[in-house]
């Protein structure tokens, strides 16, 4: 099974660089032209489905494109929540002092709101159970990088620290064999 995965596209400018979660923010003005020229990529490939996270910023990234029709929206492809630190900078979280980062996976699992195991959890079991049991040969998946990265460190795996330094663009998108 082949997978595209779709980054959304650029947030609104406050939100660059924050973790962003399950807020419901939309895209720039830049990402909004990123995600018309994402449909064009995409409405020139053929897909047996196409799955998207519920957020707004992912549902406006598929907004332009032909396959919006056939999109299913679910919960299953949101960031990780992050909590009391949603729409908080690194910097801004470390300003508060309730939080020392000692190493990535203890500040990844510092964090307030869903349990990154959960998280993990959730994404394994929607990639690597769910998906498969459609028993559909190229599936479109517009998503966060959160999710993208979490899933190539099962894949690939790799520690998540090393899944987070793999540069994804807002409105990139890989393909993965699943």
């Amino acid at each position: 099974m082949r997978v595209t995965l779709v980054r959304h596209s650029e947030v609104e400018k406050e939100f660059i660089g924050c973790y962003n979660g399950h807020n419901n923010i939309g895209l720039s003005e830049n990402g909004k032209n990123q995600a018309k020229e994402l449909a064009k990529k995409l409405d020139s490939q053929e897909f047996d489905a196409v799955f998207c996270s519920d957020l707004p910023r992912a549902k406006e990234t598929l907004k332009h494109s032909l396959h919006v029709n056939d999109a299913i929206y679910t919960d299953k492809l949101r960031e990780k929540s992050w909590g009391r630190h949603e729409g908080l900078s690194f910097d801004e979280i470390i300003a508060k002092g309730e939080i020392e980062y000692i190493d990535f996976l203890q500040w990844i699992q510092a964090l307030d709101g869903e349990p990154y195991e959960e998280y993990k959890q959730r994404v394994k079991k929607f990639f690597t159970a769910y998906l498969p049991s459609l028993k559909k040969e190229h599936i479109l998946v517009v998503t966060h990088a959160g999710v993208i990265r979490t899933l190539l460190t099962l894949k690939k795996n790799i520690s998540l620290e090393e899944a987070f330094k793999i540069k994804i663009d807002y409105g990139d998108f890989i393909i993965e064999n699943i």
